[in-house]
């Protein structure tokens, strides 16, 4: 019995295929809707232009292009047909492109129409036979050529194990790693949440996260499809957009910057969200005082979870139940997770180590490294997530930050989570970052680099005071910037590799 993920997409579609499954609320010209059976057929149609073309059953199929429901049905397309799908980031540069089109070798590479000259070239040098074009508005020789194709191929038959999509992390550290994630494994993860988050039919997913991520691709995407919800489609999170289309929607899913940004405005507030059933937040952390303000101003508490490139995701805090700020919740259903020592010994609650996580939602490993895969695998078939973490007496996850954030300063371990947490609870701070940087003393040192609220001071001396008075002396920064802003990926994730370069000699 086949199990593609794309048939169970489909089996999930409401009986009344009449029923609007996209609306774009954005677009200035061009189609701007989709129901249920006409998102089939087009998906049937770009899948049978890819097989027309010669694609076989695991070939690559690239796409950097600006987010489009078209480019949303070359992936389901790339899922019925039993093609990798390879989202790259649209920011990426020539030489980043460069790099994953000859790791991953794909077939067909879907562009940008402004840069189909740039990836010719890019095609030519590593074998790729196909580059086809699509822009913001639908419009290229994709959908050109889709349009003109008959649909006369069935849905591929695909085991669980097959692949479906190979995603590259980010590359902070060392050349970008593909993750190969399987039809089962998005399957598992889509199906998970579905039942987490109570989605159905009746709900209205307001879509402004990009495409090319997990967070807007699966999470996103897989919730609304597999409960046959409607999804109202913004080309990018615009708050003037945003809350135009708010009281239209039901459900809305963000990146921490995009509630920050949601209240600073007044015109943010209950009455406008009254009608809503849910909001969630992922990607990077959710301060506390985001968490607070937000339901001070509305009387909703938003819902973070946590996963990451090579897993899908693997806990969230309650959909019924208490959500807490400053953790990222429960295992989700079929998820394990445990914290384990540097010597490979389970942790006790409260005790603070590795996390590691284990199950269907778990990649298949790297992309051609067969080596890194081994090293990130503990017995068991448990991921070693790099992130530091603990679990409280109640099961709640908790994040303390990134293995590779840790700061080992006098042979002492500091992580940075909770020092960012205590100086952004001091009244004069919007936010704060601390990395570690070269010491000739201690190894390692702490230097916090911090962006203040407006009209508001504070120098380096009263915050570094402030602290002492507050942890042990070897947590304590030995520095202390102030910057109007941190720097961030296009996910909203602080930049840290980019903060220790610029101030890397702050301790020397």
């Amino acid at each position: 019995m086949s199990q593609s993920f794309y048939a169970l997409i489909e089996e999930s579609f409401p009986a009344d295929r009449d029923r609007l499954a996209i609306e774009v609320a954005d677009r200035g010209a061009g189609r701007s809707q989709w129901t249920f059976s006409e998102l089939s057929a087009d998906v049937a149609r770009a899948a049978s232009l890819l097989a027309d073309l010669g694609l076989e059953k695991g070939d690559r199929v690239a796409l950097q292009a600006e987010k489009s429901p078209e480019a949303l049905i070359l992936y389901l397309a790339c899922l019925r047909g039993g093609y990798v799908f390879l989202p790259m980031n649209t920011a990426y540069r020539t030489d980043e492109v460069d790099y994953l089109v000859g790791n991953a070798e794909p077939s067909l590479i879907v562009c940008d129409p402004a840069r189909e000259g740039e990836m010719r070239a890019i095609a030519e040098r590593h074998g790729t036979a196909f580059v086809l074009t699509l822009d913001a508005q639908g419009q290229g020789s994709f959908t050109e050529e889709a349009a003109a194709v008959r649909p006369s191929r069935p849905v591929a038959p695909c085991a669980s194990t097959d692949l479906a999509a190979i995603l590259y992390t980010s590359g902070t550290t060392g050349k970008p790693k593909g993750a190969m994630l399987s039809h089962g494994n998005l399957a598992s993860n889509g199906l998970a949440l579905r039942e987490a988050w109570s989605f159905s039919a009746e709900d209205t997913l307001l879509h402004a996260l990009p495409i090319f991520h997990a967070h807007g691709l699966f999470v996103a995407c897989h919730c609304a499809l597999l409960s046959g919800a409607r999804m109202i489609w913004l080309g990018k999170f615009d708050r003037a957009e945003v809350m135009r289309q708010l009281p239209r929607a039901t459900v809305f899913m963000g990146v921490p910057t995009f509630y920050v940004r949601l209240l600073d405005g007044e015109d943010f507030n209950a009455p406008l969200v009254a009608h809503m059933r849910l909001f969630t937040s992922g990607s990077a952390p959710l301060l506390t005082e985001t968490f607070d303000e937000f339901r001070a101003r509305t009387g909703m508490a938003i819902l973070e979870r946590y996963g990451m490139t090579e897993t899908g995701m693997n806990t969230s805090n309650p959909y019924d139940g208490e959500r807490r700020a400053g953790t990222v919740g429960f295992p989700l259903p079929g998820v394990e997770v445990r914290v384990m020592s540097d010597e490979g010994q389970e942790l006790a609650r409260d005790e603070v180590g590795g996390l590691q996580v284990r199950g269907p939602n778990v990649f298949g490993g790297y992309w051609r490294m067969p080596e890194k895969t081994a090293e990130e695998f503990a017995d068991g078939g448990w991921f070693k997530t790099g992130d530091v973490a603990k679990i409280d007496a109640d099961g709640y996850v908790h994040l303390v930050g990134r293995a590779k954030d840790l700061i080992i300063s006098g042979g002492y371990n500091v992580y940075p989570k909770e020092i960012e947490t205590l100086i952004d609870e001091m009244p004069e701070v919007d936010e704060s970052a601390i990395v570690g940087v070269a010491h000739r003393d201690f190894g390692e040192a702490g230097v916090a680099v911090v962006v203040l609220r407006k009209g508001k001071l504070l120098d380096e001396p009263t915050l570094i005071a402030r602290l002492k008075d507050k942890i042990a002396n070897y947590k304590v920064p030995k520095r202390a910037y102030f910057v109007e802003t941190l720097p961030r990926n296009t996910m909203g994730k602080v930049q840290k590799n980019l903060l220790r370069e610029i101030y890397r000699d702050a301790c020397r």
